[in-house]
């Protein structure tokens, strides 16, 4: 009963922080594939570049792989940063229709 009244009290930050804390685990596990998928692709990348760059005739390969792997690795935390907004999005329309 007093957390039906803590939860009417709370703000919406307030809210969206407890929602977001106890079904992080559970949202989480679509996006760790994307975190896997993109580390995997990433350490391939890497490692076909670094052997590519054994011979002279796939050095520009190796280059490419490589700087191929820099841009994904920009992509990490990008998934994380859409993963933590669709999160704040779905709690704040519960909230709304809370209300």
């Amino acid at each position: 009963m007093t957390e039906k009244v803590d939860e009417q009290e709370q703000t919406k930050d307030e809210y969206v922080d407890l929602k977001m804390g106890k079904h992080d685990v559970f949202f989480k596990k679509s996006y760790e594939i994307l975190y896997t998928l993109n580390d995997f692709l990433l350490g391939l990348w890497f490692l076909v570049g670094s052997v590519f760059f054994y011979f002279e005739s796939t050095k520009m390969w190796g280059v490419t792989l490589f700087v191929l792997g820099s841009i994904q690795m920009l992509i990490r935390p990008t998934i994380r940063l859409v993963h933590r907004f669709h999160l704040r999005k779905i709690y704040s329309q519960e909230y709304e229709n809370k209300l």
